[in-house]
């Protein structure tokens, strides 16, 4: 089986090259396709940046497996061997409508457990990515670990959706963190809230509903960096698994779990 680092320097290059095709689809009309709601959005974009990453990765890897958001790559139902988690375009409907706020989000697992992790920022061309055990970078940069931040002086990601009458969790007590952290934000795109979380610009992340394609990359990476994520219960996510979602640092973990989710 191919090496850690070969296996990593394949993904950069393909994230890039996906990158481009993305850019260079800007001018031109989308094939525009709803999947389980109208706002829940699918191009032909997406589509094609799914099938460049399970062709590129059948022709050099034929041992691996890929599990897609699109649904192209394979049917899994246990974590054997190295699997690529790969949402070609994470924040489609900003991808629609501003050509903004949307990243490529790759998560490389073996037997379950997270490798590598890849979100490239395309139009800002910020590729943030890491190997288990050597450090996260920012392109060719070091990102240093995760600081602590008071509950009372957090930026915490949080979709206003969660603010209403939902099936998920009591809006009153999200109305309440919302009330006492600093501030709250939402960015449309669960890839970049994650490397937001990871690099600073946000404290916390919070959802209710998130898919693997979603959350893997950003893990990986929040993990290597010190970070903590779980779901709301405070149990392991799994990355073949649908889950809510908690990532921030340790300290404000444990302080948003006993106030608000406990």
């Amino acid at each position: 089986m191919a090496g850690i680092d070969e296996i990593h320097a394949q993904a950069v290059r393909w994230i890039k090259e996906a990158g481009q095709r993305i850019t260079q689809s800007f001018e031109t009309i989308l094939d525009i396709e709803t999947k389980s709601s109208m706002n829940d959005l699918v191009t032909n974009m997406d589509k094609d940046v799914e099938h460049f990453f399970i062709e590129r990765i059948a022709e050099r890897f034929p041992d691996h497996i890929v599990l897609g958001e699109e649904g192209a790559g394979h049917d899994l139902e246990e974590l054997k061997g190295v699997v690529w988690i790969i949402d070609p375009i994470d924040g489609t409907m900003n991808f629609v409508h501003q050509q903004r706020n949307f990243a490529i989000s790759i998560g490389i697992v073996e037997n379950g457990v997270g490798k590598i992790g890849l979100i490239y920022d395309v139009v800002h061309d910020e590729l943030y990515h890491c190997i288990r055990g050597e450090g996260a970078f920012q392109n060719e940069k070091r990102i240093e670990p995760m600081k602590e931040a008071k509950l009372e002086e957090s930026i915490v990601g949080l979709n206003a959706i969660w603010l209403t009458e939902n099936k998920k969790i009591d809006k009153d007590v999200t109305a309440q963190l919302v009330r006492e952290v600093r501030g709250t934000r939402s960015y449309g795109s669960a890839a970049l809230e994650l490397i937001y979380v990871a690099t600073g610009r946000l404290n916390a992340y919070i959802s209710m509903r998130l898919a693997p394609w979603d959350f893997a990359g950003g893990t990986i990476i929040i993990e290597e960096l010190g970070g903590k994520v779980t779901d709301l219960k405070g149990n392991p996510i799994h990355y073949l698994k649908k889950s809510s979602l908690i990532a921030t640092s340790p300290k404000l973990h444990e302080a948003i779990m006993e106030r608000y989710l406990s």
